[in-house]
Protein backbone atom coordinates (compact mmCIF):
# COMPACT_ATOMS: atom_id res chain seq x y z
CA UNK A 1 0.00 0.00 0.00
CA UNK A 2 1.58 3.31 -1.08
CA UNK A 3 0.65 5.23 2.08
CA UNK A 4 1.63 2.43 4.43
CA UNK A 5 5.11 3.72 5.27
CA UNK A 6 4.05 7.37 5.96
CA UNK A 7 1.17 6.11 8.08
CA UNK A 8 3.51 3.90 10.08
CA UNK A 9 5.90 6.81 10.54
CA UNK A 10 3.06 9.03 11.72
CA UNK A 11 1.91 6.39 14.18
CA UNK A 12 5.47 5.88 15.46
CA UNK A 13 6.02 9.61 16.02
CA UNK A 14 2.62 10.03 17.69
CA UNK A 15 3.34 7.09 19.98
CA UNK A 16 6.79 8.49 20.76
CA UNK A 17 5.34 11.93 21.54
CA UNK A 18 2.64 10.43 23.76
CA UNK A 19 5.12 8.31 25.73
CA UNK A 20 7.54 11.22 26.07
CA UNK A 21 4.70 13.50 27.24
CA UNK A 22 3.69 10.94 29.82
CA UNK A 23 7.30 10.66 30.99
CA UNK A 24 7.55 14.47 31.27
CA UNK A 25 4.31 14.74 33.27
CA UNK A 26 5.24 11.92 35.63
CA UNK A 27 8.84 13.13 36.05
CA UNK A 28 7.94 16.77 36.71
CA UNK A 29 5.11 15.79 39.06
CA UNK A 30 7.37 13.50 41.08
CA UNK A 31 10.14 16.10 41.19
CA UNK A 32 7.71 18.81 42.29
CA UNK A 33 6.21 16.56 44.97
CA UNK A 34 9.66 15.74 46.33
CA UNK A 35 10.69 19.40 46.22
CA UNK A 36 7.53 20.47 48.09
CA UNK A 37 8.13 17.80 50.70
CA UNK A 38 11.78 18.82 51.19
CA UNK A 39 10.99 22.54 51.34
CA UNK A 40 8.15 22.06 53.82
CA UNK A 41 10.32 19.92 56.06
CA UNK A 42 13.21 22.43 55.89
CA UNK A 43 10.94 25.40 56.61
CA UNK A 44 9.31 23.70 59.59
CA UNK A 45 12.65 22.71 61.10
CA UNK A 46 14.08 26.18 60.49
CA UNK A 47 11.13 27.71 62.36
CA UNK A 48 11.57 25.19 65.18
CA UNK A 49 15.32 25.82 65.33
CA UNK A 50 14.72 29.59 65.64
CA UNK A 51 12.33 29.05 68.57
CA UNK A 52 14.70 26.65 70.37
CA UNK A 53 17.55 29.14 69.96
CA UNK A 54 15.48 31.90 71.57
CA UNK A 55 14.29 29.55 74.29
CA UNK A 56 17.86 28.55 75.13
CA UNK A 57 18.87 32.23 75.37
CA UNK A 58 16.47 32.61 78.29
CA UNK A 59 14.01 35.38 79.00
CA UNK A 60 10.39 35.48 78.11
CA UNK A 61 10.45 34.19 74.53
CA UNK A 62 6.85 34.07 73.26
CA UNK A 63 5.94 31.63 70.42
CA UNK A 64 5.04 33.50 67.22
CA UNK A 65 1.40 33.55 66.03
CA UNK A 66 0.51 34.72 62.50
CA UNK A 67 -1.91 33.72 59.74
CA UNK A 68 0.76 31.46 58.32
CA UNK A 69 2.65 30.25 61.38
CA UNK A 70 1.45 29.07 64.80
CA UNK A 71 3.96 27.85 67.40
CA UNK A 72 2.93 26.21 70.67
CA UNK A 73 5.28 25.24 73.52
CA UNK A 74 4.45 22.93 76.39
CA UNK A 75 6.60 22.19 79.41
CA UNK A 76 7.24 18.50 80.19
CA UNK A 77 4.06 16.77 81.31
CA UNK A 78 1.73 19.65 80.32
CA UNK A 79 -0.25 20.82 77.27
CA UNK A 80 -0.84 24.44 76.27
CA UNK A 81 -4.48 25.39 77.00
CA UNK A 82 -4.81 27.04 73.55
CA UNK A 83 -3.38 24.03 71.63
CA UNK A 84 -5.88 23.06 68.88
CA UNK A 85 -7.51 19.65 69.42
CA UNK A 86 -6.20 18.41 66.06
CA UNK A 87 -2.61 18.83 67.29
CA UNK A 88 -2.94 17.21 70.71
CA UNK A 89 -2.63 13.51 69.70
CA UNK A 90 0.22 14.03 67.22
CA UNK A 91 3.47 12.20 68.04
CA UNK A 92 6.89 13.73 67.34
CA UNK A 93 7.59 14.15 63.63
CA UNK A 94 6.20 15.99 60.58
CA UNK A 95 2.48 15.66 59.88
CA UNK A 96 -0.04 17.03 57.40
CA UNK A 97 -3.43 17.89 58.75
CA UNK A 98 -6.18 16.16 56.73
CA UNK A 99 -8.19 18.48 54.51
CA UNK A 100 -5.84 21.45 55.13
CA UNK A 101 -2.74 22.82 53.45
CA UNK A 102 -1.13 23.00 56.87
CA UNK A 103 1.80 20.94 58.07
CA UNK A 104 2.81 20.37 61.67
CA UNK A 105 6.22 19.62 63.16
CA UNK A 106 6.23 18.13 66.64
CA UNK A 107 9.59 18.12 68.43
CA UNK A 108 10.18 16.92 71.94
CA UNK A 109 13.28 17.88 73.98
CA UNK A 110 14.13 17.77 77.66
CA UNK A 111 12.97 21.36 77.90
CA UNK A 112 9.51 20.51 76.61
CA UNK A 113 7.45 19.79 73.48
CA UNK A 114 7.20 22.21 70.54
CA UNK A 115 4.37 22.33 67.98
CA UNK A 116 5.06 24.27 64.74
CA UNK A 117 1.87 24.61 62.64
CA UNK A 118 2.42 26.34 59.27
CA UNK A 119 0.31 26.93 56.15
CA UNK A 120 1.99 26.23 52.78
CA UNK A 121 -0.98 26.88 50.47
CA UNK A 122 0.69 29.79 48.69
CA UNK A 123 4.03 28.01 48.41
CA UNK A 124 2.34 24.94 46.93
CA UNK A 125 0.46 27.05 44.39
CA UNK A 126 3.68 28.73 43.33
CA UNK A 127 5.61 25.47 43.08
CA UNK A 128 2.86 23.56 41.22
CA UNK A 129 2.30 26.51 38.88
CA UNK A 130 5.99 26.47 38.05
CA UNK A 131 5.86 22.71 37.54
CA UNK A 132 2.86 23.11 35.21
CA UNK A 133 4.65 25.75 33.19
CA UNK A 134 7.69 23.47 33.01
CA UNK A 135 5.50 20.59 31.80
CA UNK A 136 3.85 22.71 29.12
CA UNK A 137 7.14 24.15 27.95
CA UNK A 138 8.76 20.73 27.78
CA UNK A 139 5.83 19.17 25.91
CA UNK A 140 5.62 22.11 23.51
CA UNK A 141 9.32 21.75 22.72
CA UNK A 142 8.86 17.99 22.37
CA UNK A 143 5.93 18.37 19.97
CA UNK A 144 7.80 20.92 17.91
CA UNK A 145 10.87 18.69 17.58
CA UNK A 146 8.68 15.66 16.85
CA UNK A 147 6.77 17.51 14.13
CA UNK A 148 9.98 18.77 12.49
CA UNK A 149 11.51 15.29 12.61
CA UNK A 150 8.34 13.76 11.17
CA UNK A 151 8.28 16.27 8.31
CA UNK A 152 11.91 15.51 7.54
CA UNK A 153 11.33 11.74 7.70
CA UNK A 154 8.27 12.04 5.48
CA UNK A 155 10.23 13.92 2.87
CA UNK A 156 12.86 11.19 2.98
CA UNK A 157 10.36 8.34 2.50
CA UNK A 158 8.23 10.17 -0.09
CA UNK A 159 10.32 8.79 -2.98
CA UNK A 160 9.92 5.25 -1.64
CA UNK A 161 6.16 5.71 -1.36
CA UNK A 162 6.04 7.07 -4.90
CA UNK A 163 7.99 4.07 -6.19
CA UNK A 164 5.67 1.69 -4.32
CA UNK A 165 2.65 3.39 -5.88
CA UNK A 166 4.13 3.11 -9.36
CA UNK A 167 4.99 -0.57 -8.89
CA UNK A 168 1.48 -1.33 -7.57
CA UNK A 169 0.04 -0.11 -10.90
CA UNK A 170 2.36 -2.19 -13.05
CA UNK A 171 0.81 -4.24 -15.83
CA UNK A 172 2.94 -7.29 -16.72
CA UNK A 173 2.50 -6.65 -20.44
CA UNK A 174 2.97 -2.87 -20.31
CA UNK A 175 5.72 -2.02 -17.83
CA UNK A 176 7.12 1.48 -18.43
CA UNK A 177 10.61 1.36 -16.95
CA UNK A 178 11.28 5.02 -17.87
CA UNK A 179 8.71 6.18 -15.30
CA UNK A 180 11.06 4.93 -12.58
CA UNK A 181 13.96 7.10 -13.71
CA UNK A 182 15.52 9.03 -10.77
CA UNK A 183 14.85 12.41 -12.37
CA UNK A 184 11.10 11.68 -12.38
CA UNK A 185 10.94 10.72 -8.70
CA UNK A 186 9.58 13.49 -6.44
CA UNK A 187 11.14 14.48 -3.11
CA UNK A 188 14.68 14.11 -1.84
CA UNK A 189 16.27 11.45 -4.03
CA UNK A 190 19.32 10.06 -2.29
CA UNK A 191 21.75 7.34 -3.31
CA UNK A 192 19.61 4.62 -1.73
CA UNK A 193 16.54 5.72 -3.69
CA UNK A 194 18.56 5.84 -6.91
CA UNK A 195 19.80 2.32 -6.21
CA UNK A 196 16.26 1.12 -5.54
CA UNK A 197 15.02 2.83 -8.70
CA UNK A 198 17.68 1.13 -10.78
CA UNK A 199 16.87 -2.27 -9.28
CA UNK A 200 13.15 -1.82 -9.99
CA UNK A 201 13.87 -0.79 -13.57
CA UNK A 202 15.97 -3.91 -14.08
CA UNK A 203 13.20 -5.99 -12.52
CA UNK A 204 10.61 -4.44 -14.82
CA UNK A 205 12.68 -5.40 -17.85
CA UNK A 206 13.02 -8.98 -16.60
CA UNK A 207 9.28 -9.18 -15.87
CA UNK A 208 8.44 -7.94 -19.35
CA UNK A 209 10.85 -10.46 -20.91
CA UNK A 210 9.44 -13.27 -18.76
CA UNK A 211 5.84 -12.46 -19.72
CA UNK A 212 6.80 -12.41 -23.38
CA UNK A 213 8.56 -15.79 -23.10
CA UNK A 214 5.54 -17.24 -21.31
CA UNK A 215 3.19 -15.99 -24.03
CA UNK A 216 5.45 -17.32 -26.77
CA UNK A 217 5.61 -20.71 -25.07
CA UNK A 218 1.82 -20.81 -24.63
CA UNK A 219 1.29 -19.98 -28.30
CA UNK A 220 3.91 -22.41 -29.57
CA UNK A 221 2.88 -25.22 -27.21
CA UNK A 222 -0.73 -24.85 -28.25
CA UNK A 223 0.31 -25.50 -31.84
CA UNK A 224 3.19 -27.94 -31.48
CA UNK A 225 1.52 -30.24 -28.93
CA UNK A 226 -1.74 -30.49 -30.82
CA UNK A 227 -0.15 -31.32 -34.19
CA UNK A 228 1.13 -34.84 -33.32
CA UNK A 229 -2.08 -35.62 -31.44
CA UNK A 230 -4.08 -34.69 -34.52
CA UNK A 231 -1.93 -37.07 -36.60
CA UNK A 232 -2.50 -39.86 -34.05
CA UNK A 233 -6.25 -39.28 -34.04
CA UNK A 234 -6.55 -39.24 -37.84
CA UNK A 235 -4.39 -42.35 -38.20
CA UNK A 236 -6.41 -44.29 -35.64
CA UNK A 237 -9.66 -43.22 -37.30
CA UNK A 238 -8.41 -44.59 -40.64
CA UNK A 239 -7.33 -47.86 -39.06
CA UNK A 240 -10.64 -48.26 -37.24
CA UNK A 241 -12.44 -47.76 -40.55
CA UNK A 242 -10.64 -50.82 -41.98
CA UNK A 243 -13.15 -53.74 -41.82
CA UNK A 244 -10.33 -56.25 -41.76
CA UNK A 245 -8.87 -54.94 -38.49
CA UNK A 246 -8.68 -57.74 -35.87
CA UNK A 247 -10.76 -57.32 -32.70
CA UNK A 248 -7.78 -57.12 -30.35
CA UNK A 249 -6.18 -54.44 -32.54
CA UNK A 250 -9.47 -52.58 -32.62
CA UNK A 251 -9.53 -52.46 -28.82
CA UNK A 252 -5.96 -51.20 -28.72
CA UNK A 253 -6.70 -48.47 -31.24
CA UNK A 254 -9.68 -47.29 -29.25
CA UNK A 255 -7.49 -47.12 -26.17
CA UNK A 256 -5.00 -45.04 -28.15
CA UNK A 257 -7.80 -42.72 -29.24
CA UNK A 258 -9.06 -42.39 -25.68
CA UNK A 259 -5.54 -41.62 -24.43
CA UNK A 260 -5.14 -39.03 -27.18
CA UNK A 261 -8.36 -37.31 -26.15
CA UNK A 262 -7.19 -37.36 -22.53
CA UNK A 263 -3.87 -35.82 -23.60
CA UNK A 264 -5.69 -33.08 -25.48
CA UNK A 265 -7.78 -32.35 -22.40
CA UNK A 266 -4.67 -32.15 -20.21
CA UNK A 267 -2.99 -29.82 -22.73
CA UNK A 268 -6.08 -27.60 -22.72
CA UNK A 269 -6.02 -27.50 -18.92
CA UNK A 270 -2.34 -26.56 -18.76
CA UNK A 271 -2.72 -23.90 -21.42
CA UNK A 272 -5.69 -22.40 -19.56
CA UNK A 273 -3.66 -22.28 -16.34
CA UNK A 274 -0.76 -20.68 -18.22
CA UNK A 275 -2.85 -17.77 -19.51
CA UNK A 276 -3.41 -14.59 -17.51
CA UNK A 277 -6.44 -14.61 -15.23
CA UNK A 278 -7.89 -11.60 -17.10
CA UNK A 279 -8.11 -13.60 -20.37
CA UNK A 280 -11.28 -15.67 -20.33
CA UNK A 281 -10.85 -19.08 -22.02
CA UNK A 282 -13.20 -20.03 -24.83
CA UNK A 283 -16.09 -22.06 -23.51
CA UNK A 284 -19.49 -23.43 -24.44
CA UNK A 285 -22.64 -24.50 -22.66
CA UNK A 286 -22.53 -28.21 -21.87
CA UNK A 287 -24.39 -30.85 -19.89
CA UNK A 288 -22.55 -31.78 -16.71
CA UNK A 289 -24.11 -35.25 -16.63
CA UNK A 290 -22.67 -36.12 -20.05
CA UNK A 291 -19.16 -35.22 -18.87
CA UNK A 292 -19.67 -37.26 -15.68
CA UNK A 293 -20.84 -40.36 -17.56
CA UNK A 294 -17.93 -40.09 -19.99
CA UNK A 295 -15.35 -39.82 -17.20
CA UNK A 296 -16.98 -42.70 -15.30
CA UNK A 297 -16.65 -44.92 -18.38
CA UNK A 298 -12.97 -43.97 -18.66
CA UNK A 299 -12.40 -44.86 -14.99
CA UNK A 300 -14.02 -48.32 -15.06
CA UNK A 301 -10.88 -50.10 -16.34
CA UNK A 302 -9.07 -48.94 -13.18
CA UNK A 303 -11.40 -51.15 -11.12
CA UNK A 304 -10.78 -54.32 -13.15
CA UNK A 305 -10.55 -57.29 -10.79
CA UNK A 306 -11.62 -55.28 -7.71
CA UNK A 307 -14.87 -55.85 -5.78
CA UNK A 308 -15.76 -52.18 -6.13
CA UNK A 309 -19.04 -50.78 -7.47
CA UNK A 310 -18.77 -47.57 -9.53
CA UNK A 311 -22.10 -45.80 -9.81
CA UNK A 312 -23.63 -42.43 -10.68
CA UNK A 313 -26.47 -41.09 -8.52
CA UNK A 314 -28.65 -38.00 -8.56
CA UNK A 315 -31.34 -36.86 -10.99
CA UNK A 316 -30.06 -33.29 -11.44
CA UNK A 317 -28.97 -32.12 -14.90
CA UNK A 318 -26.97 -28.91 -14.38
CA UNK A 319 -25.51 -27.03 -17.32
CA UNK A 320 -22.39 -24.89 -17.25
CA UNK A 321 -20.76 -22.42 -19.61
CA UNK A 322 -17.05 -23.26 -19.74
CA UNK A 323 -14.66 -25.54 -21.60
CA UNK A 324 -16.15 -29.01 -20.93
CA UNK A 325 -12.72 -30.63 -20.99
CA UNK A 326 -11.76 -28.63 -17.89
CA UNK A 327 -14.47 -30.30 -15.84
CA UNK A 328 -13.47 -33.60 -17.45
CA UNK A 329 -9.86 -33.19 -16.28
CA UNK A 330 -10.95 -32.28 -12.75
CA UNK A 331 -13.43 -35.14 -12.46
CA UNK A 332 -11.05 -37.59 -14.15
CA UNK A 333 -8.33 -36.91 -11.56
CA UNK A 334 -10.76 -37.26 -8.66
CA UNK A 335 -12.16 -40.53 -10.07
CA UNK A 336 -8.67 -41.86 -10.76
CA UNK A 337 -7.62 -41.31 -7.13
CA UNK A 338 -10.86 -42.83 -5.83
CA UNK A 339 -10.50 -45.96 -7.99
CA UNK A 340 -6.78 -46.47 -7.33
CA UNK A 341 -7.07 -46.19 -3.51
CA UNK A 342 -10.31 -48.17 -3.10
CA UNK A 343 -9.85 -51.94 -2.82
CA UNK A 344 -13.42 -52.85 -1.88
CA UNK A 345 -16.79 -51.20 -1.41
CA UNK A 346 -17.95 -48.48 -3.79
CA UNK A 347 -17.09 -45.30 -5.64
CA UNK A 348 -20.09 -42.98 -6.01
CA UNK A 349 -20.45 -39.88 -8.16
CA UNK A 350 -23.46 -37.82 -7.00
CA UNK A 351 -24.74 -35.08 -9.32
CA UNK A 352 -26.61 -32.13 -7.80
CA UNK A 353 -27.65 -28.79 -9.24
CA UNK A 354 -24.77 -26.93 -7.62
CA UNK A 355 -22.10 -29.60 -7.11
CA UNK A 356 -20.55 -32.93 -7.99
CA UNK A 357 -19.57 -35.24 -5.13
CA UNK A 358 -17.11 -38.11 -5.52
CA UNK A 359 -17.35 -40.43 -2.52
CA UNK A 360 -15.32 -43.62 -2.01
CA UNK A 361 -14.76 -46.25 0.67
CA UNK A 362 -11.01 -46.38 0.20
CA UNK A 363 -8.07 -46.08 2.56
CA UNK A 364 -8.70 -42.40 3.36
CA UNK A 365 -6.17 -39.84 4.51
CA UNK A 366 -4.90 -38.59 7.86
CA UNK A 367 -5.23 -34.87 8.75
CA UNK A 368 -1.49 -34.36 8.13
CA UNK A 369 -1.72 -35.79 4.62
CA UNK A 370 -4.94 -33.87 3.95
CA UNK A 371 -3.16 -30.58 4.67
CA UNK A 372 -0.51 -31.25 2.01
CA UNK A 373 -2.53 -33.15 -0.57
CA UNK A 374 -2.76 -30.10 -2.88
CA UNK A 375 1.01 -29.51 -2.90
CA UNK A 376 2.51 -30.23 -6.34
CA UNK A 377 4.41 -33.55 -6.52
CA UNK A 378 3.40 -34.50 -2.97
CA UNK A 379 2.61 -38.19 -2.46
CA UNK A 380 1.87 -39.78 0.90
CA UNK A 381 3.62 -42.99 -0.21
CA UNK A 382 6.56 -42.16 -2.45
CA UNK A 383 7.09 -45.81 -3.40
CA UNK A 384 3.51 -46.69 -4.30
CA UNK A 385 2.50 -47.11 -7.93
CA UNK A 386 0.41 -44.36 -9.45
CA UNK A 387 0.73 -40.77 -10.57
CA UNK A 388 3.33 -38.15 -9.79
CA UNK A 389 1.38 -36.14 -7.24
CA UNK A 390 0.15 -33.47 -9.67
CA UNK A 391 -3.51 -34.51 -10.04
CA UNK A 392 -5.08 -32.77 -7.06
CA UNK A 393 -2.88 -29.71 -7.53
CA UNK A 394 -4.25 -29.35 -11.08
CA UNK A 395 -7.80 -29.95 -9.85
CA UNK A 396 -7.55 -27.21 -7.28
CA UNK A 397 -5.94 -24.70 -9.65
CA UNK A 398 -8.57 -25.33 -12.32
CA UNK A 399 -11.30 -24.97 -9.70
CA UNK A 400 -9.90 -21.62 -8.60
CA UNK A 401 -9.59 -20.50 -12.23
CA UNK A 402 -13.29 -21.17 -12.97
CA UNK A 403 -14.72 -20.41 -9.51
CA UNK A 404 -15.46 -24.07 -8.89
CA UNK A 405 -14.07 -24.53 -5.36
CA UNK A 406 -12.89 -28.04 -4.47
CA UNK A 407 -13.02 -29.46 -0.95
CA UNK A 408 -11.82 -32.77 0.49
CA UNK A 409 -13.01 -34.58 3.59
CA UNK A 410 -11.27 -37.78 4.62
CA UNK A 411 -10.46 -40.05 7.55
CA UNK A 412 -8.05 -43.01 7.62
CA UNK A 413 -9.90 -46.26 6.85
CA UNK A 414 -13.21 -44.49 6.19
CA UNK A 415 -12.75 -43.21 2.65
CA UNK A 416 -12.62 -39.79 1.05
CA UNK A 417 -15.29 -37.34 -0.13
CA UNK A 418 -14.39 -34.75 -2.77
CA UNK A 419 -16.84 -31.97 -3.67
CA UNK A 420 -16.70 -29.66 -6.69
CA UNK A 421 -19.10 -26.76 -6.22
CA UNK A 422 -20.36 -24.56 -9.05
CA UNK A 423 -20.34 -20.90 -8.03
Amino acid sequence: MPQGLPRKLRFAFLLQAALASLAIVIGVALACAVAVRVLIDARLRAEAGEYWSGHAAGGSHRPPRTDVTEVYFAAPGTLPPDLPPALRPLPPGVHQLPGFDRHVLVEERPAGRLYVNMSFAYAKRVLWSGALMLMLTGMLALYLVTWMTYRTSRRLVAPVSWLANEVSHWEPDAVDADRLAPERIPGDVGSEVRQLSGALRDLSERVRAFVQRERDFTRDASHELRTPLTVVRVATDMLLADPGMPAHSNRSLRRIQRAGRDMEAVIDAFLILAREAQIAPQGEEFDVREVVLEEVDKARPLLAGKPVELRVTGDAAPRLHAPPRVLGVMLGNLLSNACVFTESGSVEVAIAEDRITVRDTGIGMSPDILQRVYDPFYRADQFAAGGKGMGLSIVRRLGERFDWPVSLDSLPGQGTTAVVRFA
